[in-house]
């Protein structure tokens, strides 16, 4: 992995880990979502006017196929998210994702795509999904909470967090291969996107407006600053995807989980301190056997 990915994954990480814990402090549901989505679409519009303008009458639909397959798997990754934070805590639902879904797009990526692995980038891939176990409480996991209320909380932040992690394995694939095989924009995969999001979204708004409008009032100031970076942390990620292979960009992806540990479990007061650190070192570890390997 060349200097310049791994500071793309690096920078990528900050921003996801900080909009991911204004989402959670949003409290929102598919609504939420919608209000990001639509935000993004005219906070990035210059931007994607001026990538665009020359490149996206020219899409067939090979293109298009997997502009539409991107958003869709998006909306389900964001929907199931939010639906975890609303049901459990950040530090199970969040660790999960983001362990299960590199290791799933780093399976994907080795056995269908034909990326090859080192032995190092291997040991980082076992390090980063082990820091994330330990960042989600450990062994404490596999075993019945004493507290009814506390075990059916862990029980669904677990399922939630792996199934959002089965939509990041997917996403991550679909959107890799179309900047490393089709040479589409990273910029326009992610911006086009929110078009089928917001198509997609629009209905459960229309259903209930008073509703909608209620919570807009709450929450459009977390919606506005989702909308405002998380574009640019996925951005720059696909932007490393291009210069690294996937199998190692989507582990490395998980030093957003450094960042989550030292700012989200402080604000938010969840977790175990000392298996958030010890988990964070193990994942910091596995970074750098990544870039190195």
């Amino acid at each position: 992995m060349s200097l310049q990915a791994f500071a793309l994954i690096i920078l990528a990480g900050l921003i996801h880990a900080c909009w991911n814990i204004a989402a959670k402090k949003a409290g929102g549901d598919a609504r939420f979502a919608f209000f990001t989505s639509a935000l993004m679409m005219f906070i990035w519009a210059p931007l994607g006017w001026w990538m665009g303008r020359d490149v996206v009458p020219g899409w067939g639909r090979v293109e298009w196929g997997f502009v539409v397959a991107s958003g869709l798997l998006h909306v389900g990754y964001y929907v199931i998210l939010l639906r975890g934070y609303r049901k459990a805590d950040l530090t199970v639902v969040y660790p999960l994702a983001r362990g299960s879904g590199p290791l799933l797009s780093s399976l994907v990526a080795i056995t269908l795509l034909g990326e090859r692995i080192s032995a190092l980038g291997a040991f980082g891939i076992v390090g980063v999904v082990g820091g994330v176990f330990l960042i989600a409480g450990g062994p404490a996991l596999l075993r019945a909470a004493h507290d009814p209320a506390a075990r059916q909380r862990v029980h669904a932040g677990i399922f939630y967090g792996v199934l959002t992690g089965v939509f990041i394995a997917s996403y991550t694939v679909v959107d890799g291969y179309a900047v490393k095989m089709l040479l589409m924009s990273p910029i326009l995969v992610d911006y086009m996107g929110n078009f089928v999001r917001v198509g997609v979204l629009a209905p459960t708004v229309l259903r209930d407006r008073a509703t909608a409008l209620r919570l807009w009032r709450l929450q459009w100031r977390f919606a506005l600053l989702v909308a405002a970076v998380s574009p640019v942390a996925y951005v720059l990620v696909l932007y490393a995807m291009k210069e690294a292979p996937l199998s190692h960009v989507a582990p490395a992806r998980e030093v957003s989980m450094l960042f989550a540990a030292l700012i989200g479990g402080h604000l938010l007061g969840e977790g175990d301190r000392l298996a958030r650190i010890a988990g964070a070192v193990l994942i910091a570890a596995g970074v750098t056997a990544l870039a190195l390997g």
